[in-house]
């Protein structure tokens, strides 16, 4: 720590920090356009010029790091003149279009003209105007009010990893364009709107809905992956306008996905373009009729007492998306569950359930995702970051920086980061593939101690893996995880959907173990730590707590039948493994009752009665991220028409139903009986060890969903919709970024 001076106040900061980190993290504040704290330094605006002691000429404070017995003067005549200065020059060529402009009320170029600029201006010559690239249907453009401060330019190269914008030209004639004509289809291209210091990139969808003062912000947690971002969300007159990243350094530091950031879209639409379901729908002689929800809820309870009385609860199933809020899975298990049944489950994903009673409370990273970058190594197992987790796909890009990234998938996929090793396997051989690794960690574990696999903690596994030949693939991805010191396996989607998902799930474990490296996994859907938590599984109720009878998987409901579904927030024929299988098995059924948020022709073919229920940013709730993080929120906007929040509808049945325990007066309630529930979570379910009975030669792995398909919000929204990555057309094929090639800095 070294001691400096700004503007009269003595402070002790790291030697190397620069003047305007040390400004920053002391409460002064210092102009400027260019610096990000998130972005490599660029000092290309010039509006951060401070005085220093001793030298005659302002410094750039992004660009100018301290050393002991510093004087800065931030507010010295010296900095003063050059800011305005700058801010002439910049005023030069700009626009004035504040009135019209999206910007306008939040804008730093406004902010800082008012405090830095002067109130004439002295240029009359006529003003520089340039054209328009189109980049997109989700980011507008008016090139023209660009200052060159190459902040899209750096987000692109450093923190997203795919070099689409860049500058042209030079001086006057300088542009900021992408370098060839296409639109911007990075997953996370949204960013940018942000880090735009003026009205030159806005939001397409949102462009002249409402200015920045007419609109009201609340907090919210995005619904799509198990990360849980963290969002701003700006409403008007009970209209979503936008959503824009709340910062969080430990979830989603300050970006969103473009499907965090426009799948609002699908929750507030002029003209309902996006088919919300407005009243209470039933089936009445094969036709379907609106009735009110009084008629509704009690013809749904009564048919579902009915068949428990009749045909025995067993043979009743309810089905949740990984999506739905704790509260709500916690009360549709309770529901199920009073009827007699424990067939309840939100795993419309996966197609293996085998050795689920050995998994711990709840399927968790167990690194912190803040640490993920800090990874020395790391060996991602069907792991589709990039369309899957985009958020933490930035994470491990950072950590390519320092330390190495070995991939083993059953397709090729094209990431945003360096990988220093790769299989690719294919789904009949992706087992051996991974058991090559395991094998060559356990003979060198057995070998270096002198002790059999069975002392080691895993009982049988040398002889599953005799006849696995281990190659110099496997070698190196092994010698990769033991000669790191921070280390990490990581399990995706792809593996979680796989035809022998849990042998695949025992594998990794056991390579983390045998490697020292922490184990984790990236679930479907918001929510699916919330579900086990909340008791949505067949094998065990709220909390982990054990269960007389194990119900159901989804697979098993869905391929088997069953007299009578309840589905909630789902869309079977869209999400599940066997679609075709599911909705066949859903139309053979006697009764389906569906709570939804839309209209959904499939839907109507197979249930009987659909109830509409609020949106995810019109109900209040709680999600549980892969860390095990608990993030509440509340409702944004109202719901439409007479759709009410999905925990109302599940209390009211369950009243209806007569069961005890249903006289809730708000999620909050819920919540806080959910928690009452976990006691010691931490300690009391464990993953245990149990050895695969074989290793077989086959597997299957289903068609992936579309990163824009994943749950009724984004298969809705229609700027998301438009995009490259939705068509399926984006160019993969983007050819790896040399860190030489990359004048402004990151890899």
């Amino acid at each position: 720590m070294i001691s400096i001076e700004v503007d009269g106040r003595k402070i002790e900061a790291e030697e190397g920090a620069m003047i305007i980190e040390v400004a920053d993290a002391n409460g002064i504040t210092i102009p400027r356009f260019c610096y990000h704290k998130k972005l490599s330094i660029a000092a290309n605006c010039r509006m951060c010029l401070v005085e220093v002691d001793g030298v005659r000429k302002p410094l750039p404070a992004c660009a100018t790091p301290i050393s002991d017995g510093m004087v800065v003067k931030t507010g010295s005549d010296m900095a003063q003149g050059a800011q305005k200065s700058v801010m002439e020059f910049l005023l030069i060529n700009h626009p004035l279009d504040c009135p019209i402009c999206d910007q306008g009320g939040e804008c730093e170029l406004q902010d800082l003209a008012m405090g830095c600029g002067g109130d004439v201006s002295r240029f009359t010559e006529g003003k520089r105007a340039v054209f328009d690239t189109d980049l997109g249907p989700l980011i507008e453009t008016e090139m023209t009010r660009c200052i060159h401060c190459t902040r899209c330019v750096r987000f692109g190269r450093e923190i997203a990893g795919i070099r689409e914008m860049g500058a042209t030209g030079r001086g006057e004639h300088m542009e900021i364009t992408t370098f060839i004509e296409k639109s911007v289809d990075s997953e996370v291209s949204g960013n940018i709107i942000d880090l735009c210091p003026v009205g030159a990139l806005t939001a397409k969808p949102s462009r002249y809905r409402a200015r920045a003062w007419e609109m009201t912000q609340y907090d919210s947690v995005s619904p799509h992956d198990c990360i849980g971002a963290n969002l701003h969300v700006h409403t008007h007159r009970n209209q979503v306008i936008r959503v824009v990243p709340k910062d969080n350094e430990a979830v989603n530091e300050v970006w969103l996905s473009d499907r965090d950031r426009y799948s609002y879209e699908a929750v507030t639409m002029p003209d309902n373009d996006n088919r919300r379901l407005l009243e209470p729908m039933m089936k009445i002689n094969g036709e379907w009729q609106p009735t009110d929800w009084e008629t509704a809820l009690e013809k749904a309870a009564s048919k579902l007492n009915m068949l428990a009385q009749t045909d025995g609860p067993e043979h009743i199933g309810a089905i949740s998306s990984p999506s739905a809020t704790t509260e709500e899975m916690y009360l549709l298990q309770k529901l199920i569950r009073g009827l007699g049944s424990n067939n309840v489950d939100h795993r419309i994903r996966i197609s293996d359930y085998s050795m689920q009673e050995n998994e711990s409370l709840f399927p968790e990273l167990s690194i912190e995702l803040s640490e993920l970058e800090a990874l020395d190594a790391c060996l991602l197992v069907g792991s589709d970051l990039r369309k899957d987790q985009p958020l933490a796909a930035l994470r491990v890009r950072k950590a390519t920086r320092h330390g190495q990234i070995a991939i083993i998938n059953a397709r090729k996929l094209y990431n945003n980061f360096n990988v220093l090793h790769e299989i690719e396997a294919t789904p009949d051989d992706w087992l051996q593939q991974v058991a090559g690794v395991a094998k060559y960690l356990l003979d060198e574990a057995m070998a270096s101690e002198d002790v059999s696999a069975d002392s080691l903690g895993y009982e049988g596994f040398d002889v599953l893996l005799k006849d696995i030949n281990v190659e110099q693939a496997h070698i190196n991805i092994a010698k990769m995880l033991t000669k790191a010191e921070k280390t990490g396996v990581v399990l995706g989607l792809s593996a979680l959907e796989f035809s022998h998902a849990a042998t695949l799930r025992m594998l990794c474990r056991a390579i983390a173990g045998l490697s020292g490296a922490t184990f984790g996994i990236m679930t479907h859907g918001g929510n699916s730590a919330g579900a086990y938590l909340a008791g949505a599984i067949p094998h065990r109720g709220p909390g982990g707590a054990d269960v007389e009878e194990g119900g159901q998987t989804a697979q098993q409901m869905l391929s088997e039948g069953k007299k009578a579904f309840i589905l909630l927030k789902t869309e079977i024929g869209k999400e599940a493994v066997n679609a075709e299988q599911a909705k066949a098995s859903l139309q053979a059924s006697e009764f389906v009752v569906a709570l939804s948020s839309y209209t959904d022709d499939e839907a109507f073919e197979y249930a009987d009665i659909i109830l509409p229920i609020a949106s995810y940013l019109e109900s209040p709730g709680s999600y549980v991220n892969v860390n095990g993080h608990w993030q509440d929120f509340n409702a944004c906007v109202s719901a439409p028409g007479q759709a009410k929040p999905a925990w109302k509808v599940l209390r009211v049945m369950g009243n209806l139903l007569e069961l005890k325990n249903f006289d809730y007066v708000s999620a909050q309630d819920v919540m806080q009986e959910v928690k009452g529930r976990m006691g010691a979570v931490g300690d009391r379910i464990k993953s245990r060890w149990q050895c695969p009975e074989s290793l077989p030669n086959e597997g299957f792995c289903p068609e992936r969903l579309n990163i824009y398909q994943v749950d009724c919000w984004t298969r809705r929204s229609k700027a998301l919709q438009k995009t490259a990555l939705a068509k399926g057309q984006e160019d993969l094929k983007r050819p790896k970024l040399s860190p030489f090639h990359n004048i402004l800095g990151g890899v």
